[in-house]
């Protein structure tokens, strides 16, 4: 059974090692008395490492083994796990992944001492005066050639083997003969990789507490979701061949043109979008926002921002809580949005588990206080992204939609009618504390109110101005529904009364709450969605459904074989730049016409053509930079592939993205697109590549629309805030164009 188990490419490496220690002891044992010992020290090495390798591979399979059988002891998902079984648990990986680390290490030193034996010999070949001298590197006498063969094939061998080893991996045993094609078993054993990887992760940038934790906190929360996530892994399915699945995907899928048939966006929501990005954007008060924008010199651009050169001025600057002895955030925060300090009244840049930073303005000019929320830039951001399954939202999550006069009654019953509701959990909790930091106090009890009731309450300073609250990317989501809590407070006196002009302003929000909370606060929350960012459609769902259909992409792909899938693997890492396919497909045989692609491209759209040969008749295959998987043609029929797939695939009921709650994004949405022709850039060219001639149109969108991952070149720096703020203005510009001609506008 052992045996069996055994990798076929470990077996090979264990023979190997064994034949490099047999021949290291031979030539070591010839070389006497003719060598020094400096001369058989470098064959003395490389064979002790080999002798070392054979036992740690031994060693790595015992703690392996014992710890694919462990998973076998946890109960199915649903029922409660015992403490002792999961502190075991931790034990038997926390020993293999340190087992598996000394064989990566050991790996590294065997590359070293094959280059030191070939150093070695080669400059005792060399040196003239070794071959006079009776030493078996030197004294190759005719008699002795065989001594010579025997040196070139140990040399040859030690080379070999410690390469080898780079792309076999440290693992001895085969995970599928203990999980075979179980779902709870690959997504515990994902899990555990997860939660050490991502609790070491933290250890190392100073969080050294969560490396001690053995309860289920917050990491072990997001760890579970990774390893559901990558739960394809029961049915057979690799990460290489899943980023081929993704490509088929972006080959096969279809234009997403949501904007043709949208109306555009009212212009005065644009505007004071517009207004208000800069404090989104201004929040990143990290070395994050200025490592996108100055990748050669971020380090002293942010130093420059954080005040660093004028240490003098920081008793000028506001106090905020967690900023550094010369209040650096608060000036990079103040130099940003190019305002005097004044303006600045509270903030929070320390942050703990489900915490987020945040900055208070007020702008006398605007008549508004702003409350600016940051987005993902620290580990404690990146957990709380993690966070993403559903959480309950209570009444008082829900205040502003129940109890405002500025919410149609039919909206309001239908809230409460339809109760529970839910949101993603690290965004539900933390925009809980947020509230809680801005009012003053957290719970049920009615208070006086907080620090925002101060500034707008009557009589007070800011008597009669707008609040303002926004945010980009995870600031966004949870502005959003800090917006929901604050619009109403049961507080002695409605807030509503003292913020009578509430608007909350998310760009590239995560979706967070569910479809009928999502509709009912379109009066006072815009989301803007710029092209084709993956934030605004990165769920759990959505993750799941691009999963389905990549999978499914790939095993109709019948003549995919390992040069078409590490092809595909590249284009979809590097988005490559690829023409116009067309696939004419018959019931028995498949002819492609191309008149544009090249030899290798008609190769893969041949093997592409026979995938698609059972399933479609004519079907044109263009490869732009938006493509959306789920188009309304590939699920008009009960019969999907995709459908099915997320039906069979899995034993687990949990596996599939029908028992997730969707998550939408809230409010109205606002989608910037730009104007054809569209560039198609490669990857690797989009960080700093950024069209000034390009037009744009913002358009409302149904959130429906944007449910589901686009794979395109530009998801992710699409995401990037100074683009979104970028293609706002020349929105702004071509409709102000417009208006200066005196033509008439469709809104």
């Amino acid at each position: 059974m052992w045996t069996e188990s055994v990798r076929f490419s470990s077996k090979l490496l264990v023979l190997l090692n064994l034949v490099v220690l047999v021949l290291g002891c031979i030539l070591v044992a010839v070389s006497f008395p003719g060598c020094n010992a400096h001369s058989v020290l470098p064959i003395v090495v490389v064979s002790l490492l080999s002798f070392v390798r054979i036992g740690t591979m031994i060693r790595l399979a015992i703690a392996q083994e014992a710890t694919a059988r462990i998973i076998s002891q946890t109960p199915p998902e649903g029922q409660v796990l015992d403490p002792v079984l999961r502190h075991n648990r931790r034990v038997k990986y926390k020993i293999w992944l340190w087992w598996s680390r000394f064989s990566m290490v050991l790996t590294i030193l065997q590359i070293s001492g094959a280059f030191y034996l070939m150093i070695s010999v080669a400059k005792y070949l060399s040196e003239d005066s070794y071959l006079s001298n009776g030493c078996f590197i030197g004294g190759f006498h005719i008699s002795h050639a065989w001594k010579r063969k025997l040196l070139l094939l140990f040399l040859v061998m030690a080379c070999c083997i410690a390469f080898v080893h780079c792309f076999t991996g440290s693992d001895v045993l085969r995970w599928r003969f203990y999980y075979a094609s179980q779902d709870d078993a690959w997504k515990t054993h994902y899990q555990e990789i997860f939660d050490h990887g991502i609790r070491e992760a933290l250890c190392c940038l100073g969080r050294v507490d969560y490396l001690t934790v053995m309860e289920e906190d917050e990491v072990y929360s997001v760890a579970k979701l990774l390893g559901d996530l990558v739960a394809y892994r029961a049915s057979g399915t690799g990460h290489l061949e899943l980023l081929t699945g993704l490509a088929l995907v972006q080959k096969l899928g279809q234009s997403c043109n949501t904007h043709e048939c949208s109306v555009e966006a009212p212009l005065e929501h644009l505007q004071a979008a517009l207004t208000f990005h800069k404090f989104a954007e201004a929040a990143y008060t990290g070395p994050l926002l200025d490592m996108g924008r100055n990748p050669c010199v971020f380090p002293c651009v942010w130093l420059y921002r954080q005040g660093v050169l004028s240490p003098w001025s920081h008793k000028r600057r506001p106090a905020l809580d967690g900023d550094n002895w010369w209040r650096g955030h608060a000036a990079a925060f103040l130099k940003f949005v190019n305002l005097p300090p004044e303006i600045l009244r509270r903030g929070r840049v320390r942050q703990k588990k489900c915490e987020a930073a945040y900055f208070v303005v007020v702008l006398n000019d605007l008549r508004s206080v702003v409350v600016a929320v940051r987005g993902t830039e620290t580990p404690e951001d990146l957990i709380i992204d993690g966070l993403g399954l559903e959480h309950s939202l209570t009444m008082m999550d829900l205040d502003g939609l129940i109890n405002s006069s500025c919410i149609h009654p039919s909206v309001k019953h239908h809230v409460e009618s339809s109760f529970p509701h839910f949101g993603h959990s690290g965004i539900v909790e933390t925009a809980r504390d947020l509230y809680a930091q801005v009012e003053g106090y957290s719970g049920e009890e009615t208070q006086s109110g907080g620090f925002l009731s101060s500034l707008l309450g009557a009589g007070c300073e800011c008597e009669g101005y707008n609040l303002r609250i926004v945010g980009h990317s995870l600031g966004g989501s949870i502005a959003a529904l800090l917006g929901i809590r604050v619009e109403v407070s049961s507080l002695a006196l409605q807030l509503y009364g003292k913020f009578p002009n509430l608007h909350v302003y998310s760009y590239g929000p995560l979706p967070c709450v569910n479809s009928v909370v999502a509709d009912a606060c379109s009066s006072f929350i815009t989301s803007i969605i710029h092209d084709n960012e993956f934030s605004t459609r990165l769920s759990v769902g959505s993750i799941l459904r691009l999963r389905a259909a990549a999978i499914t992409a790939l095993s109709e792909n019948t003549q995919t074989d390992t040069t078409l899938i590490l092809r595909l693997a590249r284009q979809f890492l590097y988005a490559s730049k690829t023409n116009q396919l067309k696939i004419e497909a018959e019931p028995s045989k498949c002819s492609s016409k191309t008149s544009t692609v090249s030899s290798d491209e008609g190769q893969e759209a041949a093997a592409l053509c026979h995938a698609t040969d059972s399933r479609q008749k004519h079907s044109d295959v263009v490869n732009t930079d938006m493509v959306n998987p789920f188009s309304t043609d590939l699920n008009q029929s009960d019969d999907d592939p995709i459908s099915q797939f997320m039906k069979t695939a899995s034993s687990s009921e949990n596996s599939s993205a029908s028992d997730h709650t969707e998550m939408f994004l809230p409010g109205l949405l606002i989608h910037i697109v730009p104007q054809p022709p569209h560039l198609n850039i490669p990857l690797w060219k989009s960080w700093g590549v950024h069209d000034d001639n390009r037009k744009y149109k913002a358009v409302i969108v149904n959130r429906e629309d944007l449910k589901d991952i686009v794979v395109a070149p530009n998801m992710f720096f699409d995401h990037l805030p100074w683009r979104c703020n970028k293609a706002m203005q020349k929105v702004l510009e071509a409709r102000n164009a417009i208006r200066a001609q005196g033509e008439p506008e469709v809104v």
